[in-house]
């Protein structure tokens, strides 16, 4: 028992101690212990470059120089623990071991490479920059400087005159950039001075350089601060040991400090004043990257001067994310991250097993994010991150581990392709030989089988089938295929891969043609032959086909297969010529381009510019590039004529270009669209001849076909208003790192539009841009979006603004002007006839023919919102010239067309027609004082009065055959007596105002007292009406109208009162209620109350409104004027108040005394009102009455 229990915790012990070491072991299945670094050597003498690797034995190492795997030999020796060894370091031009060693570590799990390291071999080359004389004046500053390249970096000294310059004084100072400076300087410091290079290989002499120093003059002058040797931009290492220089003078001598442009301070620990004000940094590091000023200050005052400089600290590679090691399934999918920071920024690559990753259509790569899909036994590898730039490389290392379902099945068998169209392969197989039955799908694959990098394709189906029609390749493609099975527990071995090629089509499109001419007579047609997408086959024959513009007839041409140019002689000089062309494969013809013009040119003694060679480049999707260039013998060139347009479409207008000018970007393209592009030079003889030439607008890359991380949008864009109908936009750069050209497309779509031409693209490569040609006071929506590497950022956040306002640019409309009164006349107007225009006010400008001829106009002003003003105290007998502007606060628009009004004596107005004048050219004339009707108004007028006399005789006819009317069981009372009443007045579900008299009658009951039995009451579709309701004034004149209100209750029934004329009103028994109207269903139920104003017309009068629903009545059927009776007069006209008073009086007393009978139940709602249709209502007396 004893030794059971030893032999037990023996064995605990063991598990114990060896779990943690199993663990590392599997975390560092591979990896290096000692990697080689940077080394220098003398020619000749020997080298030893580390390397140790830990693993799983047996562990190889391996050596490769600039990539290349190295072998042993005598030169190159390899050492018993992977180290390499040089004897004998070789440095010939044809031979030198100097460049990038890499060490390759394997074992059975992988191989990973090692960081590189530089062998340099000593050297120093010859001087760069010697010393130059210099003559200065004593008291003064004098200045050598010599530079070398040299490896490792060289050490200046100076000598005087052949020997050690001493540096004993605090006058002389060496700064360790090889820069002598000497202020203050002596007569005995005249003499020779050369600089001398020394590193451990080499040392180097400079030539001798003369300072003469001349005796001082005397007392100088005050001068101000002036700095003679500034610091310049400089780039170094990190850990290196920098100089910023900075040298001045002036009288008296300036005080020289530093700063730092971000304000931040200067490192005090590693940074030193040397000499007079040089500041000298050692052991730099990122921190110390800036931008660095000197200032030299005159002592006691705030005279200065500064000089700026750049420090860029270059530093080594970094990764800050490190792939971490997976395990994956067959068919899954494997992700490594990696990140690193470094300055310039780091490339990053992937390696595996040591060697660059194959991208494919399986593998690929994000960025700097490596995507493995459909994983297969071979991807089972250690994969590395290596990042690297100029300064260095640095590498991360992951494993991925495959794992293997012991039950999966095999693969698929006897793969078979066949074509079955330019775009359709049939794909056949048999199921797996084993585990056949554990299939629950199928995977195929299929990419391209020519070119690098091509894209995987990726189809899964069901396991009920064993073949499968791909229908999405492109023609006279080869494409390869493979298939994996899947089960619950993984996926089977690939497939064998099987190729098979889809047939040819007819080509998608023509060539985009170039023409040119070179005479007056000719035209010189190019092309660039298809690519393999767009001719899908090769391409058989081009058809040219031709003809002029005024003629019909066509003649076409044939080239070979190979042609790229033809020149077509013998034609007329300046004619339009109209050219097309079709290409062919074997299947057939494709559809011809539509039709290219070109003008040859005029035939002419002088010699004009030759056509510009011209040349476009697709930009983005909505952007193209020309560039152009013109013959060295061409004639003296002005400028430039550049035009554009897209197929089928006008021509934009002509651009102007400087004769310096070589390219031009056009923005703001459509997609997908075939562009015509035209350019001409022009000199002082005249137009040169002109180049045309067309090109087509990619497509913008969808997210299939872009796999790289979109840039980020621009952000802070702000818009500024320049003037009514334009703005500038400014915007910032996102913050990213991008080595090539950056673009921007700015949108401008007007809010609320659906007009797609209406919304506008510009391209820029600047961080700004005016947009011209705006609508003024118009709101508009502005998006920016980046353009880089064919890649295109989303849209930036929407930044909205709203154009300033203009003045108005159109007087208004419709002017007219109507005499109501001996001395008054009315005015009307429309507002001015264009969009987006604010009218703060009106400007009425009128005047008698005399007050005319001496420019004398009197002046009346109305709001923005009228439409309407009076003209009082006119003199009769005068013709008045009336003009109306429209005016904001940005300025006035102009005046209308004058519009005259003749005021004759007398007393012709009286009648029912006002006198009308208005600014259109079919005026009704005045003659004898009377409004004359033409004969086109007379017939309307007769055509309508009869239809509705025919429409009264049949309701009457309708209403007499059907008898009595139904009576109700519950009858519905509503008092309309005098408005004396408590309840006044009847307010009806939709409430007819006063104005309104011409609205139809309500059907009256037989035993309705006649309101000539002494009642005052006329009764309309809106209620009760009484003498006392007539008000002395127009009423579109009255500033306020009242109708009365009753609440749900009053509506519904009123409490009968002696000598109240009572209307009832029956509802038919069955009948369904009155569907609620769009109102109610929206807004819910409508109250009976009325609103204070009538809808049909505006507050008038002085104030100024006016309906203009109603004047556009007037002016169109003049004729119809006396419809629209005026409610009142001023006060001072009795005479004319009695008479319309009776006149209202008789024509109401004749339709009231008029038989009606109680309408039939078929012919109840056949009466309705202007506003709505109504039952119709019954009269009767109170039986108590």
């Amino acid at each position: 028992m004893a030794n059971f229990k030893k032999k037990f915790c023996q064995q605990w012990l063991v598990l114990v101690l060896f779990l943690p070491l199993s663990s590392v072991l599997c975390f560092s299945e591979l990896s290096f212990i000692t990697e080689p670094s940077d080394v220098t050597v003398l020619p000749k003498d020997s080298a030893v470059l580390d390397c140790q690797a830990h693993g799983q034995p047996p562990v190889t190492i391996k050596w490769l120089k600039n990539g290349v795997r190295l072998a042993e030999s005598e030169h190159i020796q390899f050492l018993p623990n992977g180290s390499l060894y040089i004897p004998k370091i070789k440095h010939t031009k044809g031979d030198s071991d100097q460049g990038f060693y890499q060490c390759l570590s394997q074992n059975k799990y992988g191989a990973i490479l090692s960081q590189r390291s530089h062998l340099t071999i000593t050297s120093i080359s010859e001087f760069l920059l010697h010393p130059v004389p210099a003559v200065v004046t004593e008291g003064s500053v004098a200045r050598f400087s010599c530079a070398v390249t040299s490896s490792p970096l060289a050490t200046i000294t100076w000598e005087l005159n052949q020997s050690t310059l001493p540096l004993q004084t605090d006058r002389i100072t060496v700064l360790p950039n090889g820069v002598l400076q000497i202020h203050n300087v002596q007569m005995e410091d005249a003499g020779q001075y050369r600089c001398v290079a020394t590193n451990i290989g080499s040392r180097l002499k400079s030539r001798e350089a003369t300072l003469t120093v001349n005796q001082d003059a005397g007392p100088k002058p005050r001068q101000r601060p002036r700095i003679i040797a500034g610091p310049q931009n400089v780039t170094v290492s990190l850990h290196q040991t920098v100089v910023l220089e900075c040298v001045a003078t002036g009288n008296p001598w300036p005080i020289i400090s530093w700063s730092r442009a971000d304000s931040k301070p200067i490192d005090v620990y590693n940074a030193k004043v040397l000499g007079n004000g040089n500041l000298v940094i050692t052991d730099v590091s990122s921190k110390h990257s800036g931008i660095y000023l000197c200032r030299a200050t005159t002592p006691g005052t705030r005279n200065h001067t500064t000089a700026a400089a750049n420090l860029t600290v270059l530093v080594p590679p970094t990764i800050v994310e490190r792939p971490e090691s997976q395990t994956r399934p067959r068919a899954g999918t494997a992700r490594f991250m990696c990140q690193a920071e470094g300055v310039p920024s780091p490339r990053i690559s992937w390696l595996k097993n040591g060697e660059e990753v194959h991208l494919n259509g399986r593998i690929k790569m994000y960025n700097s994010k490596l995507v493995i899909t459909q994983i297969i036994p071979e991807d089972d590898a250690i994969y590395q991150c290596m990042a690297e730039n100029e300064q260095g490389s640095v590498l991360s290392l992951a494993r991925l581990i495959v794992v293997m379902s012991e039950d999966r099945p095999s693969a698929p068998r006897n793969i078979h392709a066949e074509t079955i169209s330019s775009s359709a392969i049939l794909l056949a197989w048999e199921r797996p030989l084993y585990n056949a039955d554990k299939v629950i799908a199928y995977s195929i694959h299929y990419m391209k089988a020519e070119g690098l990098n091509n894209e995987e394709y990726q189809v899964v189906i069901g396991n009920d089938t064993t073949s499968y029609i791909i229908d999405d390749l492109e023609p006279a493609r080869n494409y390869s295929f493979y298939i994996v099975a899947y089960m619950p527990m993984g996926a089977s071995r690939m497939s064998d891969q099987v190729s098979q090629h889809t047939l040819e089509d007819v080509p998608l499109r023509t060539p985009e043609l170039s023409l040119t001419s070179q005479s007056s007579t000719d035209i010189k047609v190019s092309w660039q032959p298809l690519p393999a997408k767009v001719s899908r086959g090769q391409v058989s024959a081009y058809r040219l086909s031709y003809r002029t513009a005024a003629d019909s007839t066509v003649s076409s041409v044939e080239l070979l297969q190979n042609s790229t140019e033809y020149l077509l002689e013998g034609l007329q000089p300046d004619t339009i010529y109209l050219l097309r062309m079709a290409a062919a494969t074997r299947v057939g013809w494709c559809e011809p381009s539509a039709w290219t013009s070109h003008r040859t040119p005029k035939t002419s003694s002088n010699k004009v510019p030759l056509a510009p060679v011209l040349q476009l480049e697709q930009l983005n999707c909505t952007s193209i590039v020309a560039r152009w260039q013109t013959s060295p013998e061409s004639v003296a060139v002005e400028g430039y004529r550049l035009c554009y347009h897209e197929e089928g479409q006008p021509e934009q207008p002509i651009i102007q270009l400087q004769p310096q000018t070589y390219t031009y970007t056009i923005s703001g393209l459509d997609p997908r669209r075939k562009y015509h592009v035209k350019i001409l030079a022009v000199s002082k003889v005249g137009d040169g001849y002109q180049t045309d030439q067309t090109i087509s607008t990619p497509g913008c890359v969808s997210a299939r076909d872009q796999p790289a991380v979109a840039p980020p949008p621009p952000d802070q864009v702000t818009v500024l208003a320049s003037n009514s109908s334009a703005v500038s936009l400014r915007w910032s750069r996102p913050s990213f790192s991008a080595g090539k050209t950056v673009s921007y497309t700015v949108r401008c779509t007007p809010v609320g539009t659906h007009n797609a031409s209406a919304i506008r693209y510009l391209q820029t490569i600047k961080q700004s841009v005016t947009v011209q040609n705006l609508n003024p006071n118009t709101r508009y929506e502005f998006v920016v979006r980046l353009h880089v590497d064919q890649m295109s950022s989303p849209w930036s956040s929407v930044t909205y603004h709203q154009t300033l306002p203009a003045a108005p640019s159109n007087p208004p409309a419709g002017v007219r002007v109507t005499l109501i009164e001996d001395d008054t006349a009315l005015v009307s107007w429309r507002e001015p006839t264009e969009p987006n225009v604010m009218v703060t006010h009106y400007t009425i400008l009128y005047a008698s023919q005399k007050a005319w001829l001496s420019d004398h106009w009197q002046k009346v002003q109305r709001e923005g919102s009228h439409t309407m003003a009076l003209l009082e105290k006119l003199e009769p007998g005068n013709v008045y010239l009336v003009k109306i502007a429209a005016s904001n606060s940005v300025g006035d628009g102009p005046f209308s067309s004058i519009v005259e009004l003749v005021l004759r004596r007398g007393n012709m107005h009286r009648s029912k027609n006002p006198r009308h004048s208005d600014n259109f050219p079919d005026t009704t004339a005045f003659s004898d004082g009377l409004y004359h009707i033409d004969q086109k108004s007379m017939t309307g007028i007769i055509v309508g009065v009869s239809i509705a006399l025919a429409c009264i005789v049949m309701c009457a006819l309708i209403l007499i055959s059907k008898g009595r009317p139904r009576k109700s069981s519950s009858p519905k009372v509503i008092a309309v007596g005098g408005p004396e009443g408590p309840h006044g007045g009847l307010s009806l579900p939709r409430e007819h105002h006063t104005e309104n008299v011409e609205a139809l009658l309500p059907m009256i009951s037989q035993h309705f007292i006649d309101a000539k039995g002494g009642s005052n009451i006329v009764i309309n579709g809106a209620g009760p009406l009484n003498n006392k309701n007539r008000s002395k004034r127009w009423l579109f004149f009255k500033s306020k109208i009242r109708n009365p209100t009753e609440s749900d209750v009053e509506t519904r029934a009123s409490l009968y009162e002696a000598g109240k004329t009572v209307l009832r009103y029956e509802e038919r028994p069955g009948s369904a209620p009155l569907p609620p109207s769009s109102r109610e269903i929206i807004y819910g139920p409508l109250h009976s109350e009325s609103s204070q104003t009538s809808e049909g017309s505006q507050e008038t009068g002085d104030s100024g409104h006016y309906s203009n629903e109603e004047s556009n009545e007037e002016m169109s059927n003049p004729s119809t004027s006396q419809s629209s009776r005026p409610e009142s007069f001023g006060p001072d006209d009795a005479t004319t108040v009695t008479k319309l008073k009776q006149s209202f009086e008789v024509e109401n007393e004749a339709m009231l005394s008029r038989p009606l009978h109680h309408s039939a139940p078929d012919a109840s709602w056949l009466c309705s009102t202007a506003e709505g249709s109504h039952p119709a209502l019954h009269t009767s007396q109170a039986a108590s009455s």
